[in-house]
């Protein structure tokens, strides 16, 4: 990552970083759920939740609870622990949520 981008990432709000990690998380469901070849109609079918739910999350505008991002990487055929382990690699080195 450039330095730059390093500074910038450094001095923005925990809303921004939200905003941000949810930006990521929407990115590798949709990539996830395309490599399966799957309609998000019939994904959020699978798993039981909305249509406009599944399509938020990927459009990131929606921080989703834990326990639906579970539901989503049972259907996306992955493990939660390797969801989040490639959402940490994305990340830039020295990332936090919260300010500091």
């Amino acid at each position: 990552m450039q330095e730059y981008e390093q500074k910038y990432l450094k001095n923005i709000s925990e809303k921004e970083n939200r905003k941000y990690l949810c930006g990521l998380l929407s990115r590798l469901v949709k990539k996830y759920r395309e490599d399966n070849n799957k309609s998000i109609s019939l994904i959020s079918n699978e798993v039981e939740l909305s249509k406009s739910t599944w399509a938020d999350l990927e459009k990131g505008s929606k921080d989703p609870q834990f326990t639906t991002l579970w539901r989503m990487s049972e259907a996306l055929g992955i493990k939660m622990s390797e969801l989040m382990m490639h959402i940490e690699k994305e990340l830039p080195e020295n990332w936090h949520l919260t300010d500091e």
